[in-house]
């Protein structure tokens, strides 16, 4: 075997291990890392299948003791990339839209939100309100915001009146702006102490409630959490608490987590909310700087009340993430023609003996108003 021969079997061997690993269900960091970039795993997988192909020598029966090698290589990699695939294609136009296009011959209110995770040190505060001012969101989250950047952000303030603030220096503050009334206010440390969450009941016309929660958990990494047990523990308390609510509900922020993976497809089983990049696109959001690099982070779920009028990435603002924004439209009677992921009792237990394992409730989850509009 030569030395190209060598390098290609080293390269294809490491793909397929990295594709192995995430199927353990181990929550230390350098496992989970892999539940991200499986879109580059299954570039680098087409990659070495055609390296396979071209440079690698044909069968030789008799020739040497494993004959048969380079067949075997070139099954495990097209199995492997052909798993990869399995988890990025619902997040592409050859899939089932999850959540409808709205009507546009129908009327019902809309809701356009906006969701920046902006970068503690960045400075570039006017790029973020010049796409506020240009796409005048109805509600505006912004993540790693502190002290610096509430102020900076003062000028919002006269077309948002209803705000939530909880400016933190430590890569976790939480900024909520709104048009639209506000109820019900909580901000919560459900699981780690220096890590919020926002919880509120917003007024999107009379007599219609939306239960809104944003949300930013640590990521699992070697410079934040070693395992991914505190995100995984906030989802999943979440996730429940909205099992059993039948009024609208959203979901926004930066879960760093990647929208295919086992733990936020639990949370949407489980949480019944919908995904509206399924069947349209990824939305890549992280990392801005690095084109090769990137995966949704930035996440908007919603229950089956709204469909969907637009979403999309918006131009960068000096963050490591792109700011991203949808824009929704109200209509109840979606039950029967959107559906999502659906919960096995197998998920519920997992969901149920994790909680109960690190001793977290979902009743320590505010659940505010969430109101269907009458006579619709």
């Amino acid at each position: 075997m030569n030395a190209l021969s060598i390098a290609i079997v080293v390269f294809s061997s490491l793909l397929v291990v990295l594709t192995i690993l995430p199927c353990f269900k181990s929550r230390v960091w350098w496992v989970r890392i892999w539940d991200f970039p499986r879109s580059q795993l299954a570039t680098l997988l087409g990659i070495a299948l055609l390296m396979q192909l071209t440079w690698l020598p044909p069968l030789q029966p008799g020739a040497n003791a494993f004959p048969y090698w380079p067949l075997w290589l070139g099954i495990t990699t097209f199995a492997s990339l052909l798993y990869q695939l399995w988890w990025i294609m619902p997040y592409t136009p050859l899939w089932r839209k999850e959540v409808r296009w709205a009507d546009a011959h129908e009327h019902g209110p809309r809701l356009k939100l906006m969701s920046a995770n902006v970068l503690t040190p960045n400075r570039n505060t006017q790029a973020l309100i010049a796409l506020v001012q240009q796409h005048r969101p109805d509600i505006l989250v912004t993540l790693e915001t502190d002290a610096w950047w509430q102020q900076q952000l003062q000028p919002l303030e006269a077309d948002y009146p209803f705000r939530m603030a909880c400016p933190l220096d430590n890569l976790y503050g939480m900024h909520v702006y709104s048009r639209l009334p506000l109820s019900e206010m909580q901000t919560q440390f459900l699981v780690e102490d220096d890590v919020p969450s926002m919880h509120a009941s917003l007024t999107l016309v009379k007599d219609l409630q939306v239960r809104v929660h944003f949300l930013h958990p640590a990521p699992p990494s070697p410079t934040e959490n070693a395992e991914s047990t505190e995100r995984d523990i906030e989802l999943l308390m979440l996730a429940k608490s909205l099992e059993k609510e039948e009024g609208p509900a959203i979901v926004a922020g930066d879960l760093n987590d990647v929208a295919w993976s086992p733990t936020t497809r639990l949370f949407r089983k489980l949480s019944g909310l919908l995904d509206p990049r399924v069947g349209r696109s990824l939305v890549n959001t992280f990392h801005a700087e690095h084109w090769f690099a990137r995966w949704p982070l930035d996440h908007f779920f919603h229950s089956d009340h709204f469909e969907l009028v637009h979403i999309a990435r918006l131009p960068s603002i000096g963050s490591d993430h792109f700011p991203v924004m949808v824009e929704l439209q109200y209509h109840p009677h979606n039950a029967a023609q959107q559906e999502g992921l659906q919960a096995t009792p197998e998920d519920k237990q997992e969901a149920k003996e994790t909680l109960q394992e690190h001793g977290a409730q979902a009743s320590d989850v505010p659940e505010p108003t969430a109101q269907e509009q009458k006579n619709v």
